[in-house]
């Protein structure tokens, strides 16, 4: 059930440039500013979503995108960006959008099921050919002879995710209570890294096309992905026992949408994602689903794994923003030499 090599290879050849449709040739135009590794979903999403709204309205829209770190993008719509809708792969890049500029209610998660998050993932790994490094879980990642490539923590939800999922990991083997034995695992596994890209598409350039690296960890459907487009011979997907539940939230910019008109339609783009037929696409993807006809169909795709909550590992968003990430928080403590 998933996409074939060839789909893979024909999506990413399609260049994804704002204005490349001239305004005028829709009624309507939206903006939907994304994640980094998010192209190729959604430039299969949109045309999807393009035939479903000419369908329901008689209208036609044309659906532009904005890629990059989560981070980097929640910042360039508080700084003038005038995306209508984010699709984000973590919650506190959605959250600050309310909090730091109120362009989004306070109650967002409430917009849409699941707590607004309408596909998940979780954090794996790829390796190269045969898994020469024989890495099977987390505790392979800190041995000497392993270099790994992951986004940053500091700019990039995925590189957040890999860190938390690092530390539950630790924090089921050593206990919770073990701070030191946890500590000295994730300070290990940090010097191990080898590239620290800003976006997780920069770090599957890193790791495929310069080469460089025994792991890259990024979301499972983005190691699948990669092994589907490059060359399933070439890579191998490990999903550890032990690893993360990512979610990836959507909102409605609701300041924008409303100077820009665009409050049905945007609404509508991201309530979509929740049909059968966009769960079945997302899926293809590699995404892990709520819909359950949709996971039954894709059952053998998704090994299971126990995934820890955010709140599990670390308290929750809000505090991991604080003692973790922050400007001399737990990963620059643990990142100096």
């Amino acid at each position: 059930m998933t996409l074939t090599s060839r789909s893979i290879k024909s999506i990413l050849g399609t260049v994804l440039l704002s204005g490349a449709v001239h305004a005028s040739a829709a009624d309507q135009t939206i903006l939907n500013t994304s994640y980094d590794i998010a192209r190729e979903l959604f430039a299969t999403y949109n045309p999807t979503f393009e035939k479903h709204w000419q369908e329901k309205t008689g209208q036609t829209i044309e659906i532009r995108q904005s890629h990059a770190g989560s981070s980097k993008q929640a910042n360039a719509i508080m700084n003038g960006l005038s995306a209508d809708v984010v699709t984000f792969n973590q919650v506190t890049d959605v959250q600050v959008l309310h909090d730091k500029a109120k362009m989004i209610p306070a109650d967002w998660k409430k917009a849409f099921p699941n707590d607004s998050s309408p596909y998940y993932s979780t954090t794996a790994f790829l390796v190269r050919k045969g898994n020469p490094k024989n890495i099977q879980s987390w505790g392979d990642l800190v041995r000497d002879d392993v270099a790994l490539v992951f986004p940053n923590p500091k700019t990039s939800g995925n590189g957040r995710y890999t860190y938390l999922a690092a530390q539950g990991y630790a924090q089921k083997t050593f206990g919770k209570d073990q701070a030191t034995a946890v500590d000295d695992f994730l300070k290990t596994f940090l010097k191990n890294v080898a590239v620290f890209d800003t976006g997780g598409r920069g770090a599957t350039t890193t790791f495929v096309e310069r080469g460089i690296g025994d792991v890259l960890i990024t979301f499972e459907s983005e190691v699948n992905n990669i092994r589907n487009q490059y060359s399933a011979d070439e890579y191998q997907v490990v999903v550890p026992k032990t690893s993360i539940l990512a979610e990836f939230p959507v909102a409605v910019v609701e300041k924008n949408a409303k100077r820009n008109n665009s409050e049905a339609v945007s609404h509508e783009y991201l309530n979509y994602l929740y049909s059968e037929a966009s769960q079945r696409l997302l899926a293809g993807f590699n995404y892990r689903v709520h819909n359950d006809v949709v996971k039954a169909e894709f059952a053998e795709q998704f090994p299971e794994v126990t995934l820890l909550t955010v709140e599990e590992i670390a308290g929750g968003w809000p505090k991991a923003t604080q003692e973790i990430f922050k400007n001399g928080g737990k990963l620059d403590q643990l990142q100096r030499r």
